[in-house]
């Protein structure tokens, strides 16, 4: 079963338990895959591959944490709050993502097999890490660990 199936299947539980929020949500991440689809060329009734959909909820995820942020810097917690509803409803779909201590782990590795000594290379150490922990981790959190080895 793919993550598009299971997430469908998800749509019809929310239904049966009148969560609202939980149905909205899945509702707008159904129209998401089909935009998905028409943007990269193919039919509306195709599936998208589990990296895909992965991509469009890591897109949506994205989009509520900079809504969250907005909305609690301009004094509308009410709204960050339902956005944060909506966030959590979002991350039950990802992967677990690597704790700051794993990516320090993996970053002082690479950092030694690329022979990077000083903050001018900083750029080459995290794209090839960004490349090997691509959705194994946020990159957010990489950053931070890359600074924090300088």
């Amino acid at each position: 079963m793919t993550l598009q199936e299971t997430i469908k299947g998800s749509l019809k539980e929310a239904m049966m338990a009148k969560d609202t929020v939980r149905m909205t949500v899945i509702r707008g991440l159904m129209s998401a895959f089909t935009n998905e689809l028409v943007a990269i060329g193919r039919t509306p009734q195709d599936s998208l591959t589990d990296d895909e959909v992965l991509t469009v909820i890591r897109r949506g995820v994205k989009q509520r944490k900079d809504a969250i942020e907005q909305f609690t810097t301009g004094g509308r917690p009410d709204l960050a709050e339902s956005e944060a509803a909506e966030l959590k409803i979002l991350e039950v779909y990802l992967p677990q993502m690597m704790s700051r201590e794993e990516i320090k782990t993996f970053a002082e590795a690479k950092k030694a097999e690329l022979g990077v000594t000083d903050k001018t290379k900083v750029g080459i150490l995290m794209s090839a890490l960004m490349k090997d922990l691509k959705g194994k981790a946020d990159g957010s959190d990489v950053k931070a660990v890359v600074e924090s080895l300088f």
